[in-house]
């Protein structure tokens, strides 16, 4: 079977106006697909070269397919389970730098360049003190980065149509400041001169982002049916789910060079990325926090078939628009929407999510994703918001490590799965006892960073839902909610 390249398949070339750190799955599912489909609707007329920002890594394979790579979109889509495939063509070079250094500082030169986009993972926009401009390469993206643009600004003569607009993809809390704050670091340390600071600071614009799309990668236990379903090989083959999601906080000209919006994908290019990060860590992240510990104690196994079920996807929905949206600033329209694609992800027949696999350091994650939502509800509305607080009642009894007699494996901090042992020593299934449980928890300053147990009402609600999950058990205890 002949193997994936532009030989056997027809597609397009287009001027390199991307260079773009990273070949790994997340960024060929997300930022290339997104650029193949401005190309094909509404003639965005760029190519990507792309830099492998590791010493090991798929430049090479990249480069024995031309570029060219499967994607399949696998999910929910206008309401109906759908898996679809296509090959994406935008990248038209990949670059190992560690092998030939010359050849990825020479993109500097090159007039047509653009944007720069990233994912070096979380680590990867990283500041290190070793670093040289002589390097070649920089062990860090951003010193190699900064390299770039300084041959750029050479080059260019510090021209201010050279500059470039920078779209970081990694997962950390305002990325382009954080990077552009390193790369001023090298430009100082390297004593590259007041000129190309300013040039960078005026003329280069970095972006905050945020983006979101599941990328289960390579297909490796299908790839045989995959194979021959499409007919030719293809060693790159990525799998993600329907939904995406890039949140684009940058000056006006951003939306304008980069027409997203104007060909149906979800981008949301704004002057303040917070609501939209704040959004998806209550809607999405909560909505998973908050479905642990009931829907296993209930008896499931999976997300999709905590939807799937009546009682326990009702209580979900309660969780989400009735809790956690009236917590929120965005317009009503707005979260609604996103809900409901929250849902129809959980829903995804495509990608299974184990509810253990998402267990790991719930308190920390009931603290950061859920918590605020309860505190937000209670100054709003003035009164308890009862599924999020059944849900802790629920975290509680999670944390006692048993499931009708089966152990639960839990997955915490040391120091918080001794407080829970500690503490469910001491309860006999008394009211009592129950009580106290749940005033050392909620007291715990350790846990949530304030004493939850000054709240009026919480630690009654609370020791009600636990009394009656460890007493009834969850199936009879989620009914009273």
């Amino acid at each position: 079977m002949k193997k994936l390249s532009r030989s056997i398949v027809p597609t397009h070339s287009y001027p390199e106006r991307v260079i773009q750190f990273g070949e790994g799955n997340f960024l060929r599912a997300f930022a290339d697909w997104m650029i193949h489909e401005m190309n094909k609707k509404v003639g965005f007329d760029s190519g990507v070269v792309v830099v492998q920002p590791i010493a090991n890594g798929l430049c090479k394979i990249l480069s024995d397919q031309d570029g060219l790579y499967t994607l399949y979109l696998n999910g929910i889509k206008n309401g109906k389970a759908v898996s679809e495939y296509q090959i994406i063509d935008c990248i038209q070079r990949a670059i190992n730098p560690y092998e030939n250094y010359p050849i990825y500082l020479a993109n500097a030169e090159n007039p047509n360049l653009r944007f720069v986009i990233s994912n070096t993972t979380e680590a990867g926009i990283a500041y290190h003190k070793d670093d040289r401009l002589e390097d070649a390469p920089q062990k860090s993206y951003p010193g190699k980065l900064t390299a770039l643009l300084y041959r750029r600004y050479q080059i260019f003569k510090g021209a201010s149509k050279n500059g470039l607009i920078i779209l970081p993809c990694e997962l950390i809390d305002r990325n382009g400041d954080n990077l552009k704050k390193i790369i001023l670091q090298y430009a100082v340390d390297w004593e590259l001169g007041n000129e190309f600071i300013r040039w960078i600071n005026e003329d280069n614009i970095f972006c905050n982002t945020l983006v979101d799309r599941i990328v289960p990668g390579y297909p490796k236990d299908k790839i045989d049916v995959i194979t021959e379903e499409l007919g030719y090989k293809d060693n790159l083959v990525v799998e993600g789910e329907q939904f995406h999601l890039w949140v684009i906080e940058g000056l006006k000209e951003v939306k304008e060079e980069f027409p997203a919006s104007q060909c149906g994908l979800n981008v949301v290019f704004t002057d303040n990325m917070e609501p939209y990060r704040t959004r998806k860590v209550r809607i999405l992240n909560g909505a998973h926090t908050s479905l642990v510990p009931v829907g296993y104690l209930y008896g499931i196994e999976k997300v999709r078939e905590s939807l799937e079920d009546a009682v326990v996807g009702r209580f979900l929905k309660n969780v989400i628009f009735n809790e956690i949206c009236p917590t929120l600033d965005l317009p009503e329209k707005e979260l609604i929407k996103f809900s409901n694609d929250v849902l129809d992800r959980f829903k995804n027949p495509y990608l299974e999510h184990a509810l253990m696999s998402i267990s790991l350091n719930s308190i920390s994650k009931y603290k950061t994703r859920v918590l605020p939502s309860v505190l937000e509800y209670i100054k709003r509305k003035n009164e308890l918001p009862k599924h999020l607080l059944f849900s802790l009642a629920a975290l509680i009894a999670f944390y006692k490590g048993d499931r009708n007699g089966e152990i639960i494996n839990l997955a915490d901090d040391p120091e918080v799965l001794d407080f829970f042992k500690s503490q469910w020593s001491q309860v006999d299934g008394s009211e009592k006892s129950i009580a106290k449980i749940v005033n050392s928890v909620l007291s715990n300053t350790n846990l949530w960073g304030i004493n939850l147990a000054k709240i009026k009402g919480m630690e009654i609600e609370i020791a009600s839902a636990l009394d009656a999950i460890i007493n009834k058990g969850m199936k009879k205890a989620i009914l009273n909610v």
